[in-house]
């Protein structure tokens, strides 16, 4: 199947409710206990960040450094898969969840994979690669999750080589701006909520390109971007969200 084939498929019905780093809002952002919390909430899919281990794993942490949801400090990369699992990633949002660990992708999609569409964020600071985007599409490879995942960045150079490596998975493009870039090699463009306008909506449909808005915890603005044509809504509250929608 081919990118556009398998993103007409995601969206066969629309809108679609991601959480955002999972039921952000519930559980501890980026770990299992969030992801399926976020799928049993009802959402369609999640939205996660994906670094590279210093030794080549593809791990799921939102900053590049450590101190906000660890009790470590240092870079992600910097650390082996080893010294990450040996972190504690849950006690800083309660004391439920002390001792909930930083995931892997590969984990991510053993526990939901088939229950969830997976938006992939893969973090870049550069434009140059540290290898993340092999690690990536050899983990999809491995799951074969081809055809449920969107890969996205904020870094345009990475959605080029990872489109590269796997022309036939469905890309994103992550953008703070007002406009809408014209590159046609993205399927979908992922615009903050803020920035999103009628006319924004207009482009994309007019280019068969699909619209996942950002960071929407508003039901009822959830329910205005609907209305206004955007197809995807990433949340930190599914749950509100598909009620507001009447999806839940």
């Amino acid at each position: 199947m081919s990118a556009k084939t398998i993103v007409d498929a995601l969206y066969a019905r629309v809108p679609l409710v991601f959480g955002h780093r999972g039921a952000k809002a519930y559980a501890p952002m980026n770990t299992l206990a969030a992801f399926v919390l976020a799928a049993d909430q009802g959402a369609h899919g999640v939205e996660l960040d994906v670094h590279r281990s210093r030794d080549g794993y593809p791990v799921i942490l939102h900053d590049f450094t450590l101190e906000d949801t660890t009790n470590a400090q240092g870079r992600v990369t910097d650390m082996t898969l080893a010294d990450l699992k040996a972190l504690d990633a849950g006690s800083w949002f309660g004391p439920q969840f002390v001792g909930v660990q930083i995931p892997t992708l590969d984990e991510v999609f053993e526990a939901v994979g088939q229950r969830l569409f997976v938006n992939v964020e893969i973090k870049a600071e550069t434009e140059e690669s540290d290898g993340v985007e092999e690690v990536v599409a050899d983990c999809i490879r491995r799951h074969n999750m081809a055809a449920r995942v969107i890969v996205s960045s904020f870094n345009p150079p990475t959605l080029v080589r990872f489109r590269a490596l796997m022309p036939d998975v469905p890309v994103g493009y992550l953008y703070e701006g007002a406009d809408v870039p014209q590159d046609a090699i993205y399927e979908a463009f992922h615009p903050y909520r803020e920035h999103v306008t009628a006319e924004m909506v207009e482009a994309c449909r007019a280019r068969n390109q699909y619209l996942n808005v950002w960071t929407v915890n508003d039901p009822q603005t959830a329910v205005a971007l609907v209305e206004m044509g955007v197809h995807g809504i990433i949340t930190d509250n599914p749950d509100t969200v598909l009620a507001a929608l009447g999806l839940s």
